[in-house]
């Protein structure tokens, strides 16, 4: 993966995709399995928006039980299968609990019930997946006293048990996102990223591309294509602001999702689901209120997701101090055992995803799938549909079904998508049979590397960690992290990593739930200073830019560790580790 601008210039594209984050990264790995030439470029960093802030769940369907919505309940099961079958290294199942109280809605009857029947709704849910640590295990019961040895500070009053169904988990986004950008290459596709998609090429009324500038160096460059997939997530209707030819194209609401991370070691395998304060206006059959979930991720823990109607320019999606407040008291109000503070925050993410038609800030109606539009139908241009995705789940099937679409309009060429191929082949990294076998082999073979930087290189690189290994000779880790200074040099020449930013968001675990420490981040400046011969200020200017990406993630510097107490002192508060 290296950045070439005059390669996309050089001839036509069959298709041309705009937006690197999973969906647009899904579509271009779709793309060339059809054997189409296919360009994909991206405004920022592959995966570096919504994608890489998602609550880092793949999502089995189950809540569509609660819509009465059986095609979207099985089609994201099969994705879900999909991912624990093709990433193996980077997607695995989570236990969540739902803790029952009572009878009714609330009750274990109603909750095991709907739990059942998902479970018989998907009997298919494990074929093909090789690897039984893999697998999506039926729905269990747990006894009153079996839930709060797990989770002690849960209210007793009321309390009958949990009903516990599992769903899967991402480690990296960023990383899961690179994967289908790596795929998509090894297919023969030309990426780009930092490269902005300004406006559309035009052949009469059909799209034949995009003028395009390159926002590291301001050279503009045209990128021609038989056919262009417009999907750039909640920047993808700006490009359709010319209403000469997109005549009554209107920017539809968005949601801001948003979640944080505090720094609570998580005490068990499981995730719990607790009702919040907000319910879902369009669900047929709920329990009351929408649950909040609190799951553990690496040593630290996530609490989410919140939503707001959002309708300002993309760039400008933040998270206030008074809203995460606002949301801990939330938690502390429907979970009081939590004691949760504002001094325990770690990282914060948002990311914006289609709302309901209806949404007002009002009056929530939470988007429920993909908007895809084929504008020969709704404006009358050929060349151009887009895919604006909702979940990062569906990518690889909406990525699927927006090229068919788009291929109807070139009728010679047109071929089904090989959807059996693109459900079972591996992403690079991905072809792990068993992952537990994969980390005790590795362990044999690698020497002089501690186990949390190895676990690190497996999750993020799978097999693909011998190269990363091998690319350097200095496979020291950074200090303060368990990162190693060959994954700064393998992101840089293998994985088109141009900013500072890139390696410590997105390439790498240094910024996974945290700040990485000032001397961290120096010491990777300077080695990309030395590999891509930045100057003095350049250095200073990205380490600027990724202080302030960690400072609107509420991502604070180390503090120095204070003098060991006396023994006397040494008493543990009593929290509950979500």
């Amino acid at each position: 993966m290296q950045r070439n601008l005059a390669k996309l210039s050089d001839g036509e594209y069959d298709v041309l995709i705009i937006g690197g984050g999973s969906f647009g990264a899904a579509a271009a790995r779709e793309a060339t399995l059809l054997g189409l030439r296919t360009a994909l470029i991206e405004r920022s960093d592959f995966g570096g928006a919504t994608s890489a802030e998602c609550f880092k769940m793949v999502h089995g369907g189950i809540r569509y039980l609660q819509h009465a919505d059986l095609p979207r309940l099985r089609s994201s099961c099969r994705e879900r299968s999909a991912f624990l079958r093709i990433a193996p290294h980077l997607v695995h199942p989570l236990p969540i609990a739902i803790p029952t109280y009572g009878r009714g809605r609330k009750g274990r009857a109603f909750l095991g019930t709907g739990a059942c029947v998902y479970d018989l709704l998907t009997l298919d849910r494990n074929i093909g997946i090789a690897d039984p640590q893999r697998h999506i295990n039926r729905t269990q019961f747990l006894s009153k006293q079996e839930l709060l040895r797990i989770f002690p500070h849960l209210p007793e009053e009321g309390l009958t048990g949990a009903v516990v169904f599992e769903d899967g988990q991402m480690y990296n986004p960023a990383r899961l996102v690179l994967a289908f950008v790596k795929a998509a290459v090894q297919g023969g596709a030309s990426v780009c990223n930092y490269l902005e998609a300004q406006e559309f090429l035009w052949s009469g009324s059909t799209v034949c591309g995009v003028r395009a500038v390159d926002r590291l160096a301001g050279d503009t460059v045209e990128i021609r294509a038989r056919l262009t997939l417009n999907a750039a997530g909640p920047w993808a209707d700006y490009l359709h602001a010319d209403q000469a030819r997109f005549k009554g194209h209107k920017r539809l609401p968005f949601s801001r999702d948003a979640y944080f991370i505090v720094d609570r070691k998580p005490s068990s395998q499981y995730g719990l689901a607790v009702q919040g304060l907000s319910r879902d206006a369009d669900a047929l059959l709920s329990r009351s209120n929408r649950h909040l979930f609190a799951a553990p991720w690496g040593d630290r823990t996530l609490f989410g997701v919140w939503h707001r109607h959002f309708s300002e320019f993309p760039d400008a999606a933040r998270i206030s101090p008074d809203e995460i407040q606002t949301w801990i008291t939330e938690l502390n109000t429907v979970y009081p055992a939590l004691q949760l503070s504002m001094d325990e925050l770690s990282f914060a993410n948002c990311g914006l995803v289609p709302f309901g038609d209806t949404a007002t800030q009002e009056q929530l109606s939470f988007g429920k799938e993909s908007r895809l539009i084929d504008h020969r139908e709704a404006h009358g241009i050929g060349g151009l549909v887009s895919l604006v995705g909702i979940r990062f789940t569906t990518a690889r099937a909406d990525a699927q079904q927006a090229l068919n679409l788009l291929l109807k309009q070139w009728p010679e060429r047109r071929i089904g998508a090989r959807s059996k191929e693109s459900l079972t082949t591996p992403l690079p990294g991905g072809a792990i049979e068993s992952f537990d076998r994969f980390r005790r082999e590795a362990r044999k073979q690698v020497e002089g590397i501690s186990d949390e930087s190895l676990e690190a290189l497996l999750h993020n690189f799978g097999t693909q960690y011998v190269e990363v290994l091998n690319v350097a000779p200095n496979s020291a880790t950074i200090p303060g992290t368990a990162t190693l200074r060959n994954e700064v040099s393998f992101a840089i020449e293998h994985e088109m990593a141009v900013r500072l930013d890139d390696v410590i968001m997105r390439r790498t675990n240094l910024a996974a739930g945290r700040h990485p420490g000032a001397a961290a981040i120096r010491l990777v400046a300077d080695q990309m200073a030395s590999e891509l011969n930045w100057s003095a200020t350049r250095v200073a200017d990205e380490i600027e830019l990724v202080e302030d990406n960690l400072a609107k993630h509420f991502a604070r510097a180390p503090q120095p560790e204070p003098e060991a107490p006396s023994a006397s002192d040494q008493g543990v508060p009593d929290r509950v580790l979500a």
